[in-house]
């Protein structure tokens, strides 16, 4: 539904009569980067009419730094939102020119897919979805402040002077909110190089009661391929076994594999960079603000690490034609000369030739202890925020608060309780949960040691733990939930066949001995072979024709990923149920309800810093309030005592 206001601004000599056109939907996502995407779709594949506002539609889903997806703890959360019926998983497989799976030297519980991507197929693929998906729409146009009702939300108005009226409003922003970037001394006004930033909507938001603060983050120098002496470094290839992101069943990787190369810093490099320090945005006083402590730029990694005589450096295909590539590990905002001629002095970079220098940028975020965990404000009704407003870093912490974000909306709209993942159900979890209650004092990556249950969490699993949770919303559609119940019928058939069948010495230790394990003393239970860390399933199978026989019946298409989750359970079934049995016990405080509950300022047994922080963050449970940064064992139970008079 469409309505015209008019409005009348009365110059010295003139009159012009402004038309405010005004649309109404269901939710309004602001940013169609990661979070914006999956927020968008997860909202109107849930049922609501929604709009998508982007400055420029051919950015949507920009991969703004590197061109990879996925990565240690990062590629578990891609297989969540894949999982929960989200698209980062299908897009990135469908432009994969690269797929490896990290950490395969550790337990299942440390392994990570991770891709290249084709850059602008990626933009490509993502935008077909977006446009395509029914309840969605799309209106190109700068988002200048938000329709406020008292304390609550109910729309945007943008610079085109139109506005859209929603029951939900999601804001994913980005770097854009008063986006400044660095080159030096050289300072640019932008969300990202040649992109405008977005301004007005910190002051509004501040005006409201939120709290904002700035942070920085930076990228590297985008190089000529034709200029690179690939033969003088070393060749990283990918690898093209059945492993992809999506749990759909389809053939991945459609597009050309390329390799990555490596090469490294030397001390003639480390001696330009050094003497560019005084024009360095970071070490002169230009820059004041928060930027990412593993991720530093190059000038960081030299002065911090001055005793290092090289740093590793990994150069990145950006696409399957394209002569760009990204060099990762020279995040740097230093003076363009400097950055030029510190790239000459090592070898295979002496012809070098770039495209664009790299640079940092400046930009707003809020404080994400505003939020609820269903990532709404605390201080505006109807108001999500996802992404790096919230004080994160990358594309798959932003993709997994934009889908949390989406649903979250969309139940606003149309009742129903807030879907909120746990922190031993998803990495998604984990990241919304350390956000709410523990704030950022840094922008936010995930890794897997913040996860207290990460054999819980694995990658192989996602789909067990979180698909049926998505279906009954109506967000993973029926094929989906097909796939999911066909893959744990045929995975329990495996297990329950391993677990009764007998093996004996006679048929098999000749092969167990060819196989570098010890032979049976006397006969045992197919299951304890599998333990044995030198054994797998498959050549086992070539031992026992009755266990080729069942792994036969699983469909070929999918037969080694479900081969791959039984083995994993059986061979960690010990671990996953100690951490579970630990998970549960935790989960008894998650049940303990505290919201409201309390005056804390009143409760003089309570520390300062425990008064003063539950007040301001206001915990809903007692587990919530157990990790708060400096919230003591004493005062978690002073509260369970107060709770019980």
């Amino acid at each position: 539904m469409v309505s015209k206001r008019r409005s009348m601004t009365i110059f010295a000599k003139e009159t012009k009569i402004i038309t405010t056109m005004t649309f109404n939907y269901d939710v309004i996502v602001v940013g169609a980067g990661h979070a914006g995407c999956e927020a968008a779709s997860a909202a109107a594949n849930l049922g609501s009419k929604t709009l998508l506002i982007t400055m420029d539609m051919n950015k949507i889903a920009q991969m703004s730094c590197n061109p990879a997806v996925g990565g240690i703890a990062k590629g578990q959360i891609v297989r969540e939102i894949d999982a929960l019926g989200g698209y980062m998983g299908i897009v990135t497989d469908r432009t994969a020119i690269q797929f490896r799976m990290l950490n395969r030297s550790k337990g299942p519980a440390m392994w990570s897919p991770r891709a290249q991507s084709d850059r602008a197929r990626f933009i490509d693929c993502w935008r077909g979805i977006v446009e395509n998906l029914p309840n969605l729409y799309i209106w190109q146009d700068t988002v200048q402040g938000l329709l406020l009702d008292g304390n609550t939300v109910c729309g945007v108005k943008t610079s085109m002077n139109v506005e859209f009226r929603a029951k939900s409003v999601v804001l994913t922003n980005g770097t854009f909110l008063n986006g400044l970037m660095h080159i030096g001394r050289t300072q640019i006004r932008g969300g990202r190089i040649s992109e405008p930033a977005a301004t007005g909507l910190t002051e509004q938001l501040i005006s409201a009661g939120i709290r904002s603060e700035r942070m920085k983050t930076g990228t590297p120098v985008r190089i000529d391929g034709r200029s690179i002496h690939f033969d003088e470094m070393g060749e990283q290839p990918g690898e093209n076994d059945f492993h992809k992101f999506s749990y759909l069943d389809f053939q991945p990787r459609p597009l050309k594999q390329l390799s990555c190369w490596t090469t490294f810093t030397n001390e003639a490099c480390h001696e330009i960079l050094r003497e560019g320090l005084p024009d360095s945005p970071l070490y002169n006083g230009q820059i004041q603000s928060i930027g990412p402590r593993y991720c530093p730029s190059i000038e960081t990694k030299i002065v911090t690490f001055a005793d290092k005589t090289q740093h590793q450096l990994f150069l990145e295909p950006e696409g399957e034609t394209t002569q760009e590539y990204y060099l990762n590990g020279f995040s740097s905002s230093l003076p363009l000369d400097i950055q030029l001629r510190a790239l000459q002095a090592i070898p295979a970079f002496r012809d070098i030739q770039i495209y664009r220098p790299g640079y940092a940028i400046e930009y707003d975020f809020f404080d994400p202890t505003q939020l609820h965990h269903n990532l709404e404000t605390k201080q505006i009704k109807n108001l999500f925020f996802a992404g790096q407003i919230n004080g994160t870093t990358g594309y798959e912490e932003a993709g997994g608060q934009g889908l949390i974000a989406g649903i979250n909306a969309h139940i606003n709209c149309h009742g129903g309780e807030p879907f909120v993942l746990g922190r031993d159900e998803a990495y998604i979890g984990v990241l919304i949960d350390d956000l709410v209650t523990k704030g950022v004092d840094e922008p936010y990556r995930m890794f897997t040691s913040r996860a207290e249950y990460r054999i819980l969490l694995r990658q192989d699993d996602a789909d067990m733990r979180l698909t049926e949770k998505a279906y009954k919303i109506g967000l993973a559609k029926q094929d989906r939930y097909d796939l999911l119940k066909e893959k744990k019928e045929h995975r329990d058939a495996i297990i329950a066949f391993a677990e009764n069948y007998s093996v004996k010495p006679q048929y098999i230790n000749d092969g167990l001995e060819a196989l570098g394990t010890t032979p049976l003393a006397h006969g045992c239970k197919l299951i304890d072979l599998i333990l044995r860390p030198q054994l797998t399933m498959e050549s086992i199978a070539t031992l026992v024709p009755a266990l080729r026989a069942e792994l036969d019946k699983v469909p070929a298409s999918r037969k080694e990923e479900i081969i791959e989750a039984a083995e994993i359970l059986i061979k960690y079934s010990g671990y996953i149920r100690r951490e579970q049995i630990i998970a549960d016990k935790i989960n008894r405080l998650e049940n303990i309800h505290i919201k409201g509950k309390f005056d804390y300022n009143s409760i003089q047994s309570l520390s300062t810093e425990a008064r003063q922080k539950l007040t301001k963050i206001d915990p809903d449970t007692i587990a919530q309030a157990s990790r708060i940064p400096g919230i003591s064992p004493s005062d978690i139970n002073i509260l369970l005592v107060l709770l019980g008079r």
